[in-house]
């Protein structure tokens, strides 16, 4: 399952940070890291899915 979380954070970063922590702070800030930059978003997503 970490994989797929992985793969989703790669495609669609809030995607990713949704589907580990659901809709809370962290999922606003990947949306606005995402708006700011994809590279970001994605840095951030995959750091939110590897530290749990």
């Amino acid at each position: 399952m970490e994989l797929l979380k992985i793969i989703a954070a790669i495609l669609l970063p809030p995607l990713g940070v949704f589907l580990e922590v659901g809709i809370g702070k962290h999922f606003w800030i990947n949306i606005l890291l995402t708006i700011l930059g994809y590279i970001p978003g994605i840095v951030h997503a995959v750091y939110i899915i590897a530290r749990r």
